[in-house]
C-alpha cells in the first residue's frame, strides 16, 4: 500500500543547510500510535497476563501514554523522513536534527491530530564561479640549481664518516662535541623542558642549536665545565620558552671529528647504485632538474587554484569539512603507522580532539579548493572518457601488481579523480595568464640552510630514499 503523499515545505539556511517543514496528517498519527501500543502489547510481560494477551488498558496504566508516544513518534520519524526525501528528491549530506528536540516535538504530539515537524540537514552546496578564464596569476619559479649535487654529496659524506675522538685542543666550529648539560630559565630558575641530557652529540655549526649555545662550547677543552647564557629566540615553537633567558651548566665530556671518505668510484658503489661519480652526477642532476620542473609545476597550479578559489562564491556546510577532518586525520595516522608508531596508543582522545580543531582551518580550505575545481569541470564541461580512464587504470594496476589489499573501486576512483584534475589544469594553464616570478632570496637562503641542517633524506644518494623525498 503506497503512502499518502506528504505536505512538505523547505527553506534554506545558512551554510548550505536545508530545513524541511513536514505535515503529519492526524490519520497517519493515529494509526502509528495504535501500532506503537499493539506492538507493546505483544511483547510486554505482566503477573497474571500471558505474554500477548496483557488489555491495552492495562498497558496504559502501568506504562503510562508518554512511553508508547514516544515510541509511535520514533516510528513516525523513521517513516516520514526517508518518504520526505524520495518526493521532493532531495540528498542529505548527513542524518536529521529536529528542530526543537524530541522532547519538546513529544509535548506537541497528539495522536487524534495532525503534527507539523521540522527537519534540518546539510544538502551539497550549489557554488558559483564568478569566472575561471582571463585570470592573471603569480607563480614563483623554481630553477634547478647545480650546487645542489654538490651539497647533497657533501651530506651524503658526512653520513658515511667515520668520527675520530680529537685530544690536546679546544673544540673548533665543525667538531662533534659531547657534552651534557642542565638547562634553566634566567627569570624563575625553573628547568626548562627538554633542556637537559646526560650525554648529547652536538654538532659545532651555527643554526643547530637556539643561538649562543654553539659558541659557548667552541674554545672549551675536554672535561671543562661552564655556564653558557643565551636566549631563545622569540618565534621559538615552545610558548613558554619563546624570548626567554636561558643558562645552562655545561660540562665537554668529549670531541669528534669527522673522517670524510674519498670522493671515488668507490664512494659512488657504497653511497648509491651507481657504479662511478660520473653517472652519480648525472643521476643526480637528471633527478633535481626533474624534482625542479615538478615543483615548478605545483607551484603553477597552486597559483591558478588560488586565483580560482578567489572567484568562488560559496556556502561550505559543516558536514563536508567534518569529512575532510576525519579524511586529513586517517591520513595522519596512516603516515604514523608507517613508521612504525602505535597508533592506538599515540592517538588518545584528547589528540584527537585537538587535531580535529588544529586541521579545521586546512579542511575547509581544502574543501573550498575541491569545489572550484569541480566548478571549472562543470562550467568547461571537462570530463574524463571511458577509454582514458581504462588506459591510466591498466598502467598503475601493473605498477601495482606487487601490492596487496587493493581496493579495486577505490583505485579506479582515485585515478579517475586525479586524471580529472589533471585536464582541469591543462584547461586552466591554457585559459589563463601565468606570470612566473623569480624566487626570493630570503627564501632560498632559508632552505638551502635548511637543507644543510638535514643529515637523512636530502643527503641520501640512494635513488629511492631521494625519489620519496621529492
Amino acid at each position: 500500500m503506497s503512502q499518502p503523499k506528504l505536505n512538505v515545505k523547505t527553506s534554506g539556511l545558512p551554510n548550505s543547510r536545508l530545513a524541511i517543514e513536514i505535515e503529519i496528517q492526524a490519520e497517519q498519527c493515529k494509526t502509528t500510535y495504535d501500532e506503537a501500543l499493539s506492538k507493546l502489547s505483544r511483547s510486554i510481560n505482566l503477573p497474571g497476563f500471558r505474554k500477548g494477551k496483557v488489555p491495552k488498558a492495562v498497558i496504559l496504566q502501568q506504562i503510562g501514554p508518554t512511553r508508547i508516544k514516544a515510541s509511535a513518534l520514533e516510528k513516525l520519524l523513521e517513516t516520514i523522513w526517508p518518504q520526505a526525501l524520495e518526493q521532493e528528491s532531495i540528498e542529505p549530506l548527513c542524518e536529521p536534527n529536529l528542530k526543537d528536540g524530541f522532547e519538546n516535538l513529544l509535548e506537541k504530539y497528539d495522536p487524534s491530530k495532525s503534527l507539523i515537524i521540522t527537519l534540518e540537514t546539510d544538502i551539497e552546496p550549489s557554488p558559483i564561479l564568478k569566472t575561471n578564464k582571463g585570470l592573471k596569476v603569480e607563480s614563483e619559479a623554481v630553477i634547478y640549481d647545480p650546487s645542489k649535487i654538490d651539497t647533497i654529496i657533501e651530506e651524503s659524506r658526512k653520513q658515511l664518516a667515520t668520527l675520530i675522538p680529537v685530544e690536546n685542543r679546544a673544540a673548533q666550529k665543525g667538531d662533534i662535541a659531547v657534552a651534557s648539560f642542565t638547562g634553566r630559565f634566567v627569570d624563575d630558575n625553573s628547568e626548562i623542558e627538554g633542556g637537559s641530557s646526560e650525554s648529547m652529540d652536538i654538532e659545532l655549526e651555527k643554526g643547530q642549536m637556539i643561538p649562543g649555545f654553539i659558541e659557548g662550547i667552541i674554545g672549551m677543552q675536554i672535561n671543562e665545565e661552564k655556564i653558557i647564557e643565551c636566549s631563545f629566540p622569540e618565534n621559538y615553537p615552545q610558548e613558554k620558552a619563546k624570548g626567554r633567558k636561558a643558562s645552562f651548566d655545561l660540562k665537554l665530556k668529549d670531541l669528534k671529528i669527522r673522517e670524510l671518505p674519498k670522493l671515488d668510484d668507490d664512494f659512488a658503489k657504497q653511497t648509491s647504485d651507481k657504479t662511478n661519480m660520473k653517472d652519480l652526477r648525472e643521476d643526480l642532476e637528471a633527478r633535481l632538474k626533474e624534482e625542479a620542473k615538478l615543483k615548478n609545476q605545483k607551484n603553477r597550479h597552486d597559483a591558478l587554484l588560488k586565483g580560482i578559489v578567489e572567484q568562488l562564491e560559496v556556502e561550505i556546510p559543516k558536514t563536508l569539512i567534518d569529512q575532510e577532518v576525519r579524511k586529513l586525520i586517517e591520513q595522519t595516522a596512516s603516515n604514523f603507522a608507517q613508521q612504525g608508531i602505535d597508533v592506538k596508543s599515540t592517538f588518545t582522545p584528547e589528540l584527537v580532539k585537538s587535531l580535529m580543531e588544529s586541521t579545521r582551518p586546512e579542511a575547509e580550505t581544502n574543501v573550498r579548493r575541491s569545489l572550484a575545481l569541480i566548478s571549472v569541470a562543470q562550467n568547461e564541461n571537462i570530463i574524463v572518457e571511458d577509454n582514458e580512464l581504462e588506459e591510466k587504470l591498466k598502467d598503475v594496476s601493473n605498477e601495482l601488481s606487487s601490492e596487496e589489499n587493493i581496493d579495486p573501486q577505490k583505485l579506479k576512483e582515485a585515478v579517475q579523480e586525479d586524471l580529472l584534475q589533471e585536464k582541469i589544469f591543462m584547461w586552466l594553464e591554457k585559459n589563463n595568464e601565468i606570470i612566473e616570478k623569480a624566487p626570493e632570496k630570503t627564501n632560498q637562503v632559508s632552505q638551502e640552510s635548511s637543507e644543510k641542517k638535514g643529515s637523512k633524506p636530502k643527503a641520501s644518494l640512494k635513488k629511492q630514499e631521494t625519489e620519496k623525498t621529492t
